[in-house]
């Protein structure tokens, strides 16, 4: 009788994980497929997985046919991973092809001023103001066949020719810049030469370049894919680990 007791109780044990599994699997699925976010946790920790990928969207929704990211969506979520004690880390995979300026600089600073070990991994394209967004990151990767476009400032729609619009442009190209060179090791000089380089584009000023390039202009840290990164991240996570046991007050 008792035996009989004890497989009933393990039968609904097993049960109850399956379901648990069931929901985790469910909830991983409706998050990528709704933000382009999921959780990754191991016996090394706990990764949070972000997705930028297609247009930054900004103020103006883009048409129904774009991919887009959309600022609303990442920004609380930043916040609330930076927060969260169950997240040990971050994850930024990157192929975006740029979009609106404000919007991008604004998660690109949130992600650079998270406390928790960051990382990026360019893949296809991080173009536009997908370059400050993946020099973000406290270590930013980028695979080798990625390219990166780098040039001025764009505006659409009315632009009045008047000299208060060009001061405006630069005010905001300065500000691109300065994040840049505060979160790169790339020089002045050198990513104001690709910016405003002419000929290597066919119909726009500026310059594409790959992931061995990008790494050796000090653009980006590593030349590096997926494992790379994680590996990165776990051993900043451990490195916190260690920190906290040896001085329980932080």
């Amino acid at each position: 009788m008792e035996h009989d007791e004890m497989n009933e109780n393990k039968n609904e044990n097993e049960n109850e994980n399956e379901n648990e599994n069931v929901t985790d699997n469910e909830s991983m699925h409706d998050s990528i497929v709704s933000l382009g976010t999921s959780t990754a946790k191991s016996s090394k920790g706990t990764i949070q997985c972000l997705t930028i990928v297609g247009q930054i969207e900004g103020h103006m929704i883009l048409p129904a046919n774009n991919k887009t990211t959309k600022y609303e969506h990442v920004m609380p979520m930043l916040a609330s991973i930076e927060e969260s004690e169950d997240i040990d880390a971050l994850l930024v995979l990157l192929n975006t092809a740029g979009g609106d300026i404000e919007a991008g600089l604004g998660i690109a600073e949130l992600i650079a001023s998270m406390s928790k070990p960051t990382a990026s991994l360019v893949l296809g394209g991080g173009h536009s103001i997908g370059v400050p967004l993946a020099v973000a990151a406290k270590r930013s990767f980028i695979t080798s066949s990625a390219a990166m476009t780098i040039h001025p400032v764009r505006l659409n729609g009315v632009v009045i020719g008047v000299p208060q619009t060009f001061n405006y442009f630069e005010k905001i190209q300065e500000r691109i810049l300065q994040f840049i060179l505060n979160n790169s090791n790339i020089q002045r000089k050198k990513l104001v030469g690709l910016m405003l380089k002419t000929g290597e584009l066919a119909a726009d000023v500026g310059s594409v370049i790959y992931g061995e390039q990008a790494v050796k202009d000090g653009l980006i840290d590593c030349l590096g894919g997926l494992a790379d990164a994680l590996n990165y991240l776990h051993g900043e996570i451990q490195a916190n680990k260690d920190k906290k046991m040896n001085n329980p007050a932080l």
